[in-house]
């Protein structure tokens, strides 16, 4: 068997078959030619989030055309962890790491919310998106996350499922141990995770989130945490307890 440890990976969007012949953007070129000093012959890792992932080789036809001939499939598919997070977006830095370290902690969705006190009027999906498949693309899952457009929090605590937990992370929330809070909850169905802006919920929206039938307010210790890390905090938890830690 191929040792695929060290090989890099790649995303790509085309359908993947064994055998097949994939496109590489103009970007991954630069990627794969400029930054890692691949050519032709190389060999590396590709998913695109629904045919599983696959060995491949760098080809090329010139100095400037590259692309990769597929081999066989090395993992099958997987779906996307049933975890979204929602949390309040963040200016570009702090936002780039929670995008990254919330994938890499097994986060399938990423949903900003748009609170009261949220600090940042204009949101770049794309940039987020980027930051998350390079996450993919580093801590070797095989799925693709997904990344949802801003909407208000009302409108998103108004739909969430009734029989689906929200783990609440909230700094008044009675000090115990939230490893026992969510094993007490069984999340067959997924879990949510919500991270609140930088000044907290106002008394209005706290209220709205302990509305939702089925959530569960989690203590993350007695240190005030940035969202950023609050998120990183709260998603090994819920992995611990309920996921893929277990």
């Amino acid at each position: 068997m191929a040792d695929d440890s060290r090989r890099p990976r790649l995303h790509l969007a085309a359908p993947l078959a064994p055998g097949g012949r994939a496109e590489l953007a103009p970007d991954q070129i630069n990627y794969l030619a400029n930054v890692l000093r691949l050519g032709a012959g190389a060999r590396l890792l590709v998913f695109n989030g629904r045919d599983g992932e696959f060995r491949a080789e760098i080809a090329a036809e010139g100095r400037k055309r590259l692309w990769l001939a597929l081999a066989e499939r090395s993992r099958a598919p997987q779906s996307p962890p049933a975890i979204d997070l929602l949390f309040a977006p963040l200016k570009h830095a702090r936002l780039d790491y929670l995008a990254q370290k919330a994938v890499e902690m097994g986060a399938g969705r990423l949903r900003p919310v748009v609170t009261r006190r949220t600090q940042v009027a204009r949101l770049n999906v794309e940039r987020l998106e980027a930051n998350a498949i390079e996450a993919a693309e580093q801590c070797g899952a095989v799925w693709t996350p997904s990344v949802l457009p801003p909407e208000p929090l009302d409108k998103a605590l108004a739909a969430w499922p009734a029989d689906r937990p929200l783990a609440f992370c909230d700094e008044d929330a009675p000090a115990g141990g939230p490893l026992d809070a969510l094993a007490a909850a069984p999340a067959d169905g997924g879990i949510g995770v919500l991270i609140g802006p930088e000044g907290g919920f106002d008394d209005a929206e706290r209220a709205a989130i302990l509305r939702v039938p089925r959530v569960l307010r989690l203590s993350l210790g007695p240190r005030v945490l940035r969202a950023d890390t609050a998120a990183v905090a709260a998603l090994a938890l819920v992995q611990a307890a309920l996921g893929d830690w277990k």
